[in-house]
């Protein structure tokens, strides 16, 4: 039995067509890892597939009797309440429509927090990035769904949630389509690979590794393919010019083939390049980075750091690991001044530069257009002594002139932290 059925699904954005009359079916126990750069319209087609969102043309339709549920990219701002409470709205209609009774609908959500290690009078706003992932994994996953749709699913999380969310999900009995960028889960977690390129969604019978291979070959054979296309387009244009020749009636069909291999060639969406990432370099700071001395800081009675030292020199890489809510952020801002310490000092060294990359990003406006994020709003930015345009600087994160006037908000996830790179590498 076909759990859900793509027909002929079509999106465009301002001119481009992030889904192009896509036609695919998923059936029961199929574990789909969803591939594709920043901005092909991956979060787009699980929204499409989700119902929260309306195709230009085309449809998709679930079995009769099937359910989905979607765990988005992004934690809601206006997400607020306590962890229970959160995670049995989903099944409000159902006991509004007499299919559970309350203390069903209970049972069953305090079930799933156990699982997942929630505490069920916890207020949500209190809890860390990871721990709201949980949550909003948890509300998905209590109505039972046929189909579960994973929006970076590890976005957030600790390594040892990460462990727990693959143990969780490879006992699971559904079906899943998800998202990642994380090579590792997909490894563990995908048996067919779907691929959303320029457009086109393509679906390769097999695991990562072996989609690896298979993609570089078809990339190859693509290149070689446009290469000889070029070439006998080339060799047309240069007959074209001789003029009589091609005025002569006998020629006609050769002509109308000559316009035709323009439009073809004028269709084509030619792969993304790399990003080009230039750091500008700043002054050089002294040996010393930060020095704390018995740092001491909690929220209420819950302690994050207690008699903490260190001192961080120039050439220092550190990692910070722990679990989700322990404080690791909360350190790192007590680091930068961005918090005082309730006891303790710190102390940063001369000439000191700190770019500080947020799992948040809150430091993007989302109403701004892209370009105005990297020097405040000025059309050319200072890059290793260089003077050069915004609109090139951006082009070297991958962000194509159109893409770069548009608002931040109509950016994925992914090209928000090349924009927020990006910005913060334009800073001395």
């Amino acid at each position: 039995m076909t759990l859900l059925t793509l027909d002929r699904l079509s999106l465009a954005f301002r001119g481009t067509a992030l889904l192009d009359e896509v036609s695919k079916t998923i059936q029961p126990g199929q574990r789909i890892g969803l591939l594709g750069r920043n901005g092909a319209g991956k979060t787009t087609l699980l929204r499409l597939i989700a119902g929260e969102q309306e195709p230009d043309d085309g449809g998709c339709s679930l079995a009769p009797g099937a359910s989905v549920a979607f765990l988005p990219q992004e934690v809601p701002d206006d997400l607020s309440g306590t962890v229970l409470d959160i995670i049995q709205q989903p099944l409000a209609s159902q006991v509004a429509a007499g299919l559970l009774e309350d203390w069903q609908a209970e049972a069953r959500s305090r079930q799933l927090l156990e699982q997942m290690e929630l505490a069920a009078d916890a207020d949500v706003a209190t809890l860390s990035a990871g721990r709201k992932r949980r949550v909003l994994l948890a509300r998905a996953l209590v109505r039972e769904p046929d189909l579960l749709l994973l929006d970076e699913p590890t976005n957030h999380l600790d390594l040892t949630a990460i462990e727990w969310l693959e143990k969780f999900l490879a006992g699971w009995q559904g079906t899943l389509l998800f998202i990642t960028h994380d090579r590792g889960f997909l490894r563990r977690m995908a048996n067919r690979i779907w691929e959303l390129d320029r457009g086109r969604l393509f679906d390769w019978d097999c695991d990562y590794d072996t989609f690896l291979l298979r993609k570089a070959a078809a990339l190859e054979a693509e290149e070689k393919q446009n290469a000889l296309f070029d070439k006998r387009l080339a060799e047309e244009e240069a007959w074209i010019r001789q003029g009589i020749k091609a005025r002569r009636t006998r020629n006609e069909g050769r002509v109308r083939a000559l316009k035709q291999m323009r439009d073809q060639r004028r269709q084509r969406r030619e792969q993304a390049g790399r990003a080009s990432l230039t750091i500008q370099e700043a002054s050089r700071s002294g040996t010393l980075v930060c020095e704390a001395k018995r740092l001491q800081f909690g929220y209420g009675s819950l302690p994050i750091v207690s008699d903490f030292s260190t001192t961080i020199i120039r050439g220092d890489k550190i990692g910070f690991v722990g679990p989700n809510g322990v404080g690791k952020t909360t350190l790192l801002r007590l680091l930068l001044g961005e918090l005082s310490p309730q006891a303790g000092t710190v102390r940063t060294g001369t000439n000191l530069a700190v770019r500080y990359f947020d799992q948040l990003r809150g430091q993007l406006a989302l109403e701004q257009p892209v370009l105005d994020q990297i020097n405040g709003g000025n059309d050319f930015v200072m890059i290793d002594g260089n003077r050069r345009h915004v609109i090139g600087y951006l082009q070297d994160f991958l962000f194509e002139p159109e893409r770069a006037r548009l608002p931040v908000k109509f950016l994925s996830g992914g090209e928000r932290n090349r924009l927020l790179l990006a910005k913060l590498f334009a800073q001395p």
